[in-house]
């Protein structure tokens, strides 16, 4: 019967509980563990609600259900909430990144790439004046964000505008890269490794001789560009701190190319950057599978097309006259009808192919047929 048990009828049930354990604590295969957690248990269910059922007056002869926590669920049902966060991460990642275009969609991109490396290994020899081999090693699409947040830091920030796109581009040098220059450049003695500080701005010297170099690799960026479309990329400044160098939306997707550069034993990585935004106007030039493609043309077909045309038949109609008529007037005409026409044997009938009019001539006969000389061309009105 529910409710609430004064404390003597609590002291009977413990009492009586406690008697049963001692009567069966003698039994083989019972466990002492086992019954010491039912005594807790059973105590614990005592000291709960106030309003739970008590089972009867026979106390314990009614077991009562235990309500699972959200925890103990999870648990048996073996979720985990570490992975259930990795999962949800991971799949809003994968959500994000399905709007990405991947550079495979611009075949010519590689080609672009292939004649600036090799533009760029004559150009840096002679830069230089030492033996220089430049390298892809490879060409990746991302976010312009997560692009920015993974730049080795020190490193230079050139930033160039093509001029003709109307957009910027990003070209990172790394500190392995601008110690190399600075040091073949003043002079450094060769098979010596370039000496590094770190944790230190870079000197006027050293921003200089790199924007020397950023100007020889923009103008072989823009031969790689020429057969395709004529662009200038024009140097805008050097910065050296990330946030400075933003170009785009974080979430803006942008083309990577890492670039290798070996002097002997010394040298360093070259990254450019070019936004989606940036190759926009030259995107269709970028699709092409090879140089010079045309996209859906065929010269033969047209030239074929085009003869054929000539060949056509077309149907001519000779207009001598127009006129409005009211829909009662209309809905009087019988079979034997007639009505004026404005027309004389001196005026000008209009000839016209479907609702096009083309020429204006004398109606007259030629032979048994009622010809039209044509006098004039109607020049069609523009809209």
């Amino acid at each position: 019967m529910a409710g609430s048990r004064t404390p003597e009828e609590e002291e009977a049930l413990m009492a009586e509980w406690a008697a049963m354990t001692d009567g069966t604590g003698g039994e083989e295969g019972e466990d002492a563990g086992d019954q010491d957690a039912m005594a807790a248990e059973w105590e614990a269910m005592l000291g709960g609600d106030a309003d739970a059922d008590s089972g009867g007056g026979g106390g314990g002869g009614r077991e009562s259900a235990r309500i699972l926590n959200q925890d103990e669920i999870d648990s048996l049902l073996g979720f985990d909430e570490d992975q259930e966060g990795e999962h949800e991460r991971s799949g809003i990642q994968a959500i994000l990144n399905s709007a990405l275009v991947s550079y495979e969609r611009l075949p010519m991109l590689e080609v672009v790439f292939d004649r600036l490396v090799r533009m760029m290994s004559t150009s840096m020899r002679n830069f230089t004046s030492d033996n220089v081999e430049v390298s892809l090693d490879n060409i990746l699409s991302l976010r312009f964000g997560d692009y920015l947040n993974s730049i080795p830091l020190p490193a230079m920030l050139a930033v160039f505008k093509c001029d003709e796109w109307d957009n910027y581009g990003l070209l990172t040098v790394d500190s392995s890269l601008i110690y190399s220059i600075v040091d073949v450049l003043l002079g450094g003695r060769r098979g010596t490794a370039a000496m590094r500080i770190e944790g230190r701005p870079y000197t006027t010297i050293e921003r200089n001789l790199v924007e020397r170099m950023v100007h020889v690799v923009l103008n072989d960026l823009s031969a790689a560009f020429e057969p395709l479309s004529p662009v200038i990329f024009r140097f805008d400044r050097l910065e050296t701190n990330p946030r400075f160098a933003t170009i785009s939306r974080p979430s803006n997707a942008a083309i990577v190319a890492k670039l290798r550069i070996d002097m002997e034993d010394r040298g360093g990585r070259l990254e450019l950057l070019l936004p989606y935004a940036t190759l926009e106007p030259v995107r269709e030039l970028l699709l092409q599978m090879f140089m010079g493609e045309k996209f859906g043309r065929d010269s033969i077909w047209e030239t074929h097309l085009a003869e054929e045309l000539w060949l056509t038949d077309v149907q001519m109609e000779a207009v001598l006259d127009e006129q409005v008529m009211s829909l009662r007037e209309v809905m009087k005409l019988r079979v034997g009808s007639s009505f004026m026409l404005n027309a004389g044997p001196d005026s000008s009938v209009e000839l016209r192919c479907g609702e096009v009019p083309l020429f204006l001539g004398q109606m007259g006969r030629k032979a048994n047929h009622i010809a039209i000389r044509i006098d004039s061309k109607l020049k069609k009105e523009k809209a």
